[in-house]
């Protein structure tokens, strides 16, 4: 299809037609008979060319000038955030923004919101810094297309489903989620020559660990399909950067709190899918009233107060962890990571420390354990603080709550349907 500055002369041309054609109107009223024929020859041909332009202008553009999004430009680091409508991947956009990067989004939002997408959209509304592609990533020529129209330099791969729970209920979809999308992924990034991947991956690699803290040589014997998906796309990768030069680092995080501390984002699961989201997320939806109190699974392990131990990160220094990643990226390079505290705290413990953060007295039941959880899990962050210079920052457990619970209390309902935010 023509460009734009190609139609302009067509639409001259149409104009010099009505002059013409105005014309032959006012000499046909003196005119006689016979010149009729020629008349309606001028009419016809209008009629055919005016259809012309009309079909040309309901042409997809194409438009004459530079996609900034499509061309590497010095100076300029593109990163492609898959997943980056959901809580952890839009507040990675946010600090690469934040940070001058030039982002694209690649979500089909089944987990994302559209309503995180438009915050970013308000903050960052130049010309050339944020760009958001409704796909899914499953979809192999959908992902081919992106990666021919865009120059990526990097890529930060959120996009997955992620609850233990639902693992064990859906475990197909979960294998295919995870590990085959990651799949196509890295046949687009081969295909174009895109060098750097970070990777968001899990604690949940590692199973039911004998010994703590967990540290990077720790055995990994998943014990959910989530786990054992995300080992799967780990193992894929790493076959994949022995035969290429990519830069990869691969982040193993565990359990995420907190948000946005300027409260332009926060976590929002989808109302079908919070008996199986976040503890943060349920003790919030209780003191809203969303339900009416919260369930805590399994109170018999092996643990100081009987229920799990969990090493919660704020998702603030989870994201600067992964902008650290970036930046010490190198060709040929793998870097492995634990992304934690180094601390573990009960779910007890973390109950308490909810109801101090809302101010509510939240109503708890002891239920019987969750299949698939483990007892014990966190991180020794030694090798990352180490190679990376990262360390967590907030590391205050209350305070990270509060922060997200600022956030909870004036958006209720979430950011919004993200349908009907869509269209």
């Amino acid at each position: 299809m023509k460009g734009l500055s190609q139609m302009l002369p067509t639409s001259r041309s149409r104009s010099q037609l009505r002059s013409s054609r105005s014309g032959s109107f006012s000499e046909m009223e003196c005119s006689e008979s016979r010149k009729k024929p020629h008349f309606l020859g001028k009419v016809f041909m209008a009629a055919i060319l005016t259809t012309f332009c009309v079909v040309i202008v309901k042409q997809p553009p194409s438009f004459s000038y530079s996609n900034v999004f499509a061309h590497h430009e010095l100076g300029v680091t593109h990163v492609l955030v898959t997943g980056g409508a959901g809580y952890i991947g839009s507040h990675a956009a946010l600090r690469l923004l934040k940070d001058s990067y030039r982002v694209t989004i690649v979500d089909n939002l089944s987990r994302g919101n559209m309503g995180a997408i438009k915050a970013l959209q308000e903050q960052f509304a130049e010309p050339g810094r944020l760009q958001f592609i409704f796909a899914d990533l499953g979809n192999a020529k959908a992902v081919r297309k992106i990666f021919s129209e865009n120059a990526f330099d990097a890529v930060m791969h959120f996009a997955a489903v992620a609850y233990v729970g639902e693992s064990m209920l859906e475990p197909l979809r979960y294998y295919r989620n995870i590990t085959a999308n990651t799949l196509i992924l890295l046949e687009a990034m081969a295909t174009h020559d895109v060098k750097t991947l970070i990777y968001s991956s899990t604690c949940a690699t590692y199973g039911q660990p004998e010994k703590m803290p967990i540290i990077e040589e720790t055995p990994q014997v998943p014990i959910n399909p989530y786990g054992k998906a995300k080992k799967m796309a780990e193992d894929i990768i790493l076959d994949f950067s022995e035969k290429s030069n990519m830069g990869v680092t691969i982040l193993r995080y565990f359990n995420v709190i907190g948000s946005d501390p300027e409260g332009m984002l926060g976590e929002s699961p989808k109302p079908e899918l919070r008996e199986h989201g976040r503890i943060s997320g349920a003790c919030f939806d209780a003191a809203l009233g969303v339900i009416p109190g919260l369930k805590v699974k399994g109170t018999d392990y092996e643990t100081s107060d009987g229920t799990c131990v969990r090493d919660y990160i704020d998702v603030t220094d989870l994201v600067d962890a992964h902008v650290k990643a970036l930046n010490k990226a190198e060709p040929n390079k793998v870097g492995i990571y634990n992304v934690g505290t180094g601390k573990g705290r009960t779910v007890k413990e973390f109950v308490e420390a909810c109801k101090k953060a809302t101010g509510v007295e939240i109503q708890v039941e002891y239920l019987n354990r969750r299949p698939g959880d483990y007892a014990e899990v966190y991180s020794d962050p030694s090798k990352i603080q180490r190679e990376l210079n990262w360390t967590a920052q907030n590391t205050d457990l209350l305070k990270s709550l509060q922060v997200a619970w600022n956030w909870q209390k004036y958006h209720r309902h979430g950011y919004g349907s993200p349908l009907a935010m869509a269209f």
